[in-house]
C-alpha cells in the first residue's frame, strides 16, 4: 500500500512538472512572438503569397494605358517616387474625357500593412476593394490608386511619407493629369483608411506632423473629405491579433511605449481644422465612433455610418466593399456619394 501511494505520488509529480514546463515553454513562446512579431507576421505573409514580391522597385503589372472593359481609363504603374519599393500608382479616369474637371480621390488600399495591393485590393476586407474604387471612379471622380511598402522592409510612418510623396508627385504634374489637386478627398480600408486619418492629422495638425518628421505638402483647404473606412486607429482598444499586426507595423512589438502610442493614434491630435469626415465602422466601430466623437467636439463636420448601431446587424470588416451585392453595404456607399458631393 505505501509503494502504491509513493508511487502515485511520483506520478502526479512528473505530471505536474511535464505541465509546469508546458506552461513556462507556452508563455516563453508568447513572449517571444509578441516581442518578434514579424515570426507570426512572415508566416501570414508566406500563407497569403501570390507569386510576386512584396516590395520591389519595379512595377509587379505591365504598364497600361487606355480604356479598361468598364470604359474607364487607366493609366497604371506610374513611379511617384524612388526612396522607397512599391512606389508607384495608378490614375483611373471615369471615361476617355480625362479633361473634364473632378475631384480627386487618392485611395489606399488596406492589408495590415503585410500584405495587398492597389491592384488586388485588401486580403483582409469583406470582399476585393477593386470593385468599390470602380464603383466610387463611375461615381464622378478621378482615382489615384497608391501603392506603398510593406513590413519587414519598412515600417511606420514610411507609407505615410510615401502618401505625401504621391500627393507632391500629383501636385507637380496635375496639369499633365488633369487633376484637380484643390478638391482633394483621402479615403482607405482597413490599413489604408489608417494612413488616410493619419494624413488627414499631419495636413491640418502642424504639432503632430513635427511629431512624424513630415512636411504635407498638401494645405489643410485642399482636402475637401476624409472617407475612413473600418480604421483601426485606438491602439489600446485593440484585439491580441490586430496588436499583433499593428504592433509589428510600428516597431516589430506588440508592445508600445507611450511616445510609440502617441505617434500611432492620430485621434487626440486632431484639431478643428480636420476636414470633413465619414467614418464606415464595424470590425472597429469602437474606433470609428470615438473619432466621431472627437471631430463633434471639435465642431468638424462628420458622419459615422454604423451598422450595429443603427439596425443591430454585424458586419465584416470594411463591409462596404459589398455594395454590389448587399443592400446595408449599398446604404453606406450611396451615404459616402452624398457625403462628398456635400462637401466637394
Amino acid at each position: 500500500m505505501v509503494k502504491s501511494t509513493v508511487k502515485k505520488h511520483k506520478a502526479l509529480k512528473v505530471i505536474l512538472i511535464v505541465l509546469a514546463v508546458m506552461v513556462v515553454l507556452c508563455i516563453g513562446g508568447f513572449f517571444i512572438a509578441a516581442t518578434h512579431t514579424q515570426i507570426v507576421v512572415g508566416f501570414l505573409q508566406k500563407i497569403a503569397d501570390n507569386g510576386k514580391p512584396l516590395n520591389s522597385y519595379e512595377p509587379l503589372n505591365e504598364p497600361q494605358n487606355g480604356l479598361k472593359e468598364n470604359g474607364q481609363y487607366l493609366i497604371s504603374e506610374i513611379e511617384y517616387a524612388n526612396d522607397y519599393p512599391n512606389s508607384f500608382l495608378d490614375i483611373i479616369y471615369p471615361d476617355e474625357n480625362r479633361e473634364a474637371d473632378r475631384p480627386t480621390l487618392f485611395y489606399f488600399h488596406g492589408g495590415g500593412f503585410f500584405a495587398g495591393s492597389k491592384n488586388m485590393g485588401d486580403p483582409l476586407a469583406a470582399n476585393e476593394a477593386t470593385a468599390l474604387i470602380d464603383d466610387l471612379c463611375a461615381a464622378g471622380y478621378n482615382i489615384v490608386n497608391v501603392d506603398y511598402a510593406l513590413v519587414p522592409d519598412e515600417h511606420f510612418p514610411v507609407p505615410l511619407i510615401q502618401a505625401n510623396q504621391a500627393f507632391s508627385f500629383i501636385m507637380e504634374h496635375s496639369e499633365e493629369y488633369h487633376l484637380n489637386m484643390d478638391k482633394v478627398i483621402l479615403m482607405g480600408s482597413s490599413a489604408g483608411a489608417i494612413i488616410s486619418c493619419q494624413m488627414g492629422t499631419v495636413i491640418t495638425a502642424p504639432e503632430y506632423a513635427e511629431l512624424l518628421g513630415i512636411s504635407p505638402v498638401l494645405a489643410p483647404e485642399q482636402v475637401c473629405a476624409i472617407v475612413a473606412d473600418d480604421a483601426p486607429l485606438d491602439y489600446e482598444s485593440f484585439t491580441l491579433a490586430c496588436k499583433f499586426l499593428v504592433g509589428n507595423y510600428v516597431k516589430g512589438s506588440i508592445f508600445l511605449n507611450k511616445d510609440e502610442l502617441n505617434r500611432y493614434d492620430c485621434i487626440p491630435h486632431m484639431t478643428s481644422d480636420y476636414p470633413p469626415s465619414i467614418m464606415l465602422g464595424s470590425e472597429y466601430r469602437y474606433d470609428m465612433n470615438e473619432m466621431h466623437e472627437k471631430l463633434d467636439a471639435l465642431g468638424v463636420r462628420n458622419e459615422l455610418v454604423d451598422p450595429y448601431a443603427e439596425k443591430g446587424e454585424e458586419k465584416p470588416h470594411c463591409f462596404v466593399a459589398n455594395e454590389r451585392t448587399d443592400a446595408t453595404a449599398k446604404d453606406a456607399f450611396d451615404r459616402v456619394l452624398a457625403f462628398l458631393e456635400a462637401n466637394t
